[in-house]
């Protein structure tokens, strides 16, 4: 009887971990971190380029430097653990990068531009939260995790407050 309540609670306790939004395996964290953080440095250099509003250009140059150097972290930590980083983005970024490709430089850019770079930060910021606070996944990406997240919370904010401008005008 005794055995198979612990058999009972152990699968319990293993459903329960699968199924928690708060945990993640190690490579799916480094597949959606690298899928995101080269789609942030790609539609960075095309906001630099294309960007009318000085506040924008600015802040997509940002996402190209933070982000640039974040994937070149991310490899660090992933290649010592034989995790492959993705270098392309993933099929739904490439489609917005497409999008913005054939967007026109003007005002409307500037607001689409901001408005995606805050909800693919607010994005960011849950996988990195889950991550850095998930005490299953691999210490150094946990740690990668917790030393990227305020960046990225800084992104937000900037992205919040610079599309909150932008509607004004």
């Amino acid at each position: 009887m005794r055995f198979s309540t612990l058999l009972l609670l152990g699968a319990l306790s293993t459903s329960m971990a699968a199924f928690g939004a708060d945990t993640i395996s190690a490579k799916e964290f480094v597949k959606k971190a690298g899928e995101s953080g080269v789609a942030e440095v790609e539609l960075g250099k095309l906001g630099a380029q294309k960007a009318t509003d000085p506040d924008v250009k600015a802040f997509a140059q940002k996402m190209v430097t933070d982000h640039s150097k974040a994937n070149k972290e991310l490899m660090t930590v992933a290649s010592g653990k034989g995790l492959e980083v993705p270098t392309e983005p993933g099929m739904m970024q490439k489609a917005t990068m497409e999008k913005f490709k054939h967007h026109s430089a003007d005002s409307d850019f500037n607001k689409d531009y901001m408005k995606h770079m805050v909800k693919d930060h607010e994005t960011d910021v849950k996988l990195f939260q889950t991550a850095a606070n998930d005490t299953t996944l691999d210490p150094q990406l946990r740690t990668f995790a917790k030393k990227t997240l305020p960046t990225l919370q800084e992104h937000l904010s900037d992205a919040q407050q610079i599309d909150a401008k932008l509607g004004k005008m």
